[in-house]
């Protein structure tokens, strides 16, 4: 740890700003003793020569170095016409005065850095506190945006505007989660989430910088073929369709998927990431919708079965895009509404970010699976049996659930009436921490990336799992409730990088599965620990 690291040092290409030793990040309890030494891989020279890479241990975006002066130069002004725009209220009229507030409002008290769980979990490299960016930002926004900030740097802060500069600040973007906990504790409101991702959205913009795993293998490929995983339509419809097929055999259940059929009450939208990954998520869902009688449909257009919108994490322009294709769907198929299935990034950016762009005909209502799932539930529609799920079970809260739409109790009160060994992790709710696969570091997988997200950004969440089930014996199977798509995938990788289904029992899986586990009239479970099915 190097804690006298300053803001003004991210022009300085002497050295890496951080670095964790061994022994450095906060310890794990048995029987995970074995970790607290690891630190990460370090990164090969020969891999990361061409690329920019002196900001820390690890890597996301790899951004090429300038091949000479004159390409830096291009770099240079690129960046300013950027940082320009982001306080322009033709060019950023949807987030200007929540940025400007936070850019002129921090009193550095750092309660949001003793918030962050990126920062006390890498062990408190200053690099890492939300205001080390903010205040970088800040300081090359008044010297070389505002009038006559080159006279008065000296006062305000001095940084120099060099490639260093800013390609070090183009991967710090990407080592915050966008969780906005810094944001909620802050006694005066100041957002450090918005202002690290109005960078990347300055970065993406402006000047074509993001990471791949997002852009080009995220939106782009999303517009392009209809879905972030590189499913065409046909085979959407195929995979779903063998779901149905699945969940009968899985469950005893006779079920049949209804597509685009015209003027349903829900047109349904699942990230396309439970296809391929969590299809017994997609299954469950449609049995409780079918078993509750709602009147449902899923589209099997472009972009219509996935509901995953990655500008939310990076870019205004890509993220409208995509909201204008759903909301276009919704409306040819003329449902009342569009229901969001267990994906939390598309809560916000469907729900909330959305109503800066779906205006007049395209608005049309759109509202958390959640509530619909907990209406069902409480409705006395389906029968359960409590006792089916008669295991330790404690519920993740993803950020953009709780936190971004205050959606907290419907969950709850399902798991209240089906998992009758429900318990709550410490914080939870909207004081809940990121799973650490938030703002796409779910999928960034370059270099030692994943690495870094295991043992820094995730390692809050792996102790609050550890912490809730502390009481229970190792032997016996345990639930990580997630429902999100995004937070399943991250809590999949911590479980599997420290052994936690081999150590522990711990195992993980969505909401709607525990549904259809207790409900009544299900011939056979649904969740089968020593079968594999987790």
């Amino acid at each position: 740890m190097n804690p006298k690291v300053k803001p003004s040092d991210i022009a300085k290409p002497s050295q890496r700003l951080a670095h964790i030793e061994p022994g450095e990040l906060p310890p794990l309890p048995p029987p995970y003793e074995d970790f607290n030494r690891v630190t990460l891989s370090a990164l090969k020279e020969e891999k990361v020569a061409a690329i920019e890479s002196s900001l820390d241990d690890t890597v996301v975006i790899a951004i090429p170095k300038p091949k000479n002066k004159e390409e830096e130069e291009k770099h240079l002004r690129a960046f300013l016409s950027g940082l320009r725009k982001l306080f322009e209220k033709e060019n950023n009229w949807g987030f200007l005065q929540p940025l400007l507030l936070s850019m002129e409002h921090c009193a550095r008290c750092q309660t949001c850095s003793e918030a962050c769980p990126v920062f006390e979990m890498s062990g408190r490299q200053e690099i890492y506190r939300p205001t080390f960016r903010s205040e970088v930002v800040r300081r090359l926004y008044k010297k070389y945006i505002k009038p006559g900030g080159k006279l008065t740097s000296k006062l305000t802060g001095d940084i120099d505007l060099n490639w260093t500069t800013i390609a070090r600040l183009a991967e710090l973007a990407y080592r915050c989660t966008l969780c906005r906990r810094c944001a909620s504790v802050c006694p005066i409101g100041v957002d450090n989430a918005l202002i690290a991702h109005e960078i990347r959205k300055l970065f993406s913009q402006e000047m074509g910088i993001a990471p791949r795993e997002i852009h080009e293998k995220g939106t782009l490929q999303h517009l392009r073929v209809g879905s972030t995983t590189g499913m065409n339509p046909v085979a959407a419809r195929d995979s779903i369709d063998f779901i149905q097929e699945e969940m009968e055999e899985i469950t005893g259940y006779k079920l049949e998927i209804p597509w685009d059929k015209e003027g349903a009450e829900v047109l349904l939208l699942h990230n396309a990431g439970e296809v391929l990954s969590w299809p017994e998520n997609v299954g469950a869902f449609a049995i409780i919708f079918q078993a509750a009688g709602i009147s449902w449909t899923l589209s099997s257009e472009e972009l219509g079965y996935d509901v995953v919108n990655y500008g939310l994490w990076y870019d205004d322009v890509q993220l409208a895009r995509v909201a204008v294709k759903h909301a276009e769907i919704a409306k040819k198929l003329k449902v009342k509404k569009m229901i969001i299935g267990e994906c939390g990034h598309a809560h916000k950016a469907l729900v909330v970010i959305s109503d800066r762009v779906l205006t007049g005909n395209l608005n049309i209502p759109r509202e958390s699976g959640f509530v619909l799932l907990d209406e069902i539930v409480s409705s006395g529609k389906l029968k359960f049996d409590p006792s089916r799920n008669n295991f330790p079970v404690t519920l993740h809260d993803p950020c953009n659930v709780v936190r971004a739409m205050g959606i907290v109790e419907p969950q709850r009160r399902i798991l209240r009436k089906i998992a009758p060994k429900f318990r709550e992790m410490t914080p939870h709710g909207v004081d809940n921490y990121c799973c650490g696969g938030g703002s796409g570091f779910a999928i960034m997988s370059g270099f030692n990336f994943p690495e870094w997200r295991a043992l820094v950004s995730s390692r809050k969440k792996f102790l609050q799992i550890l912490d809730a089930f502390k009481d229970e014996p190792q032997d016996v199977p345990k639930y990580v409730c997630a429902p999100c798509s995004n937070c399943k995938g991250s809590i999949r990788d911590i479980l599997e990088y420290y052994h936690a289904k081999e150590r522990s029992r711990i195992h993980y899986g969505g909401l709607v599965e525990l549904i259809v586990n207790a409900m009544a009239d299900m011939k056979k479970p649904m969740i089968k620990f020593d079968e594999g099915a987790l």
